[in-house]
């Protein structure tokens, strides 16, 4: 078996189709479909099943996917590791936020990096929870940031903040924080929340803090971006509910007031592989808070 058997069956499985993962690997269909089978032969294991209208994958080659997707992104960070190290630098560490760890975890950590492990570079991309969790078990991430209650058993957790909640309101509101006693006093005005997609956990302890405080908000619109939903607020289109460490950062025309005598916080913890093999991330997890 080569390399190129596995970056063939890669294509087809991911295409599920044989003509276009053809075209997207530059050889004939045939010449595809031949390596398909020798690799099959090889391995004595039919992969896939297939007719002239449908391409589906075998029990078998669902398992040989994820295997080797394993194998691929293990070779590519691989690869990157050796032409950093050529570079004279130890690695580098590829790091998966919500934009709630933008404020004051990620900046945190970075100076800490900076300043203990010069040597290490870092690739910054904000991803949802799910996908956050997804590459990271898939090892094209190798640390996140995220609100989950719980990960799978093969990632490790580690609480890296604890925040309160806070209302967000035009800057110009009427209501004073001196006045500010529960959020039942906007029970009539509309919300700008986080989409659960952001994160479905936090979207409910949202929902939560309302019924508490007896009513049902009146959600106007939703979004994944906080600078999405401040510019919303500072435009009169509603209030939200959203982290307290989320006024760090922003200067707009808005006012944030804690919300008082509630029993819901929000975590965000640092996620990892415990098998991850990156050597920069060793490195890195004694550094977090």
């Amino acid at each position: 078996m080569e390399l190129r058997h596995l970056s063939y069956f890669k294509a087809v499985a991911e295409e599920l189709n044989f003509r276009k993962a053809a075209e997207r690997l530059f050889i004939s269909q045939p010449g595809l479909s031949r390596q398909i089978k020798n690799l099959e032969e090889m391995l004595e294991v039919k992969l896939f099943e297939r007719d002239q209208k449908h391409v589906e994958l075998t029990a078998a080659g669902a398992f040989f996917k994820n295997e080797v997707d394993f194998v691929l992104n293990h070779l590519d960070l691989t690869r990157n590791q050796l032409k950093l190290i050529a570079a004279g630098k130890i690695g580098e560490l590829r790091i998966g936020f919500l934009g709630s760890a933008s404020n004051q975890v990620l900046p945190d950590l970075l100076a800490k990096l900076n300043t203990n492990q010069p040597l290490i570079s870092t690739s910054l991309e904000e991803l949802s929870n799910s996908v956050q969790v997804e590459m990271i078990e898939k090892d094209k991430l190798d640390l996140g940031f995220v609100r989950l209650a719980s990960v799978p058993s093969d990632l490790e957790m580690k609480v890296v903040l604890r925040d309160t909640f806070s209302l967000v309101v035009p800057k110009n509101h009427p209501l004073q924080e001196r006045d500010f006693i529960s959020v039942n006093q906007f029970k009539d005005e509309s919300f700008v929340l986080f989409s659960s997609d952001y994160s479905n956990l936090y979207y409910e302890q949202i929902i939560g803090i309302c019924r508490d405080a007896g009513f049902s908000p009146k959600i106007r619109h939703k979004s994944v971006h906080a600078l999405t939903i401040f510019k919303l607020v500072e435009n009169g289109m509603g209030v939200a509910i959203v982290p307290t460490s989320l006024k760090e950062g922003y200067e707009l025309n808005v006012r944030f007031m804690q919300i008082p005598q509630i029993p819901q916080f929000t975590e965000l913890s640092a996620i990892w592989k415990g098998g991850n093999r990156n050597p920069a991330l060793k490195q890195v997890l004694p550094l977090l808070g």
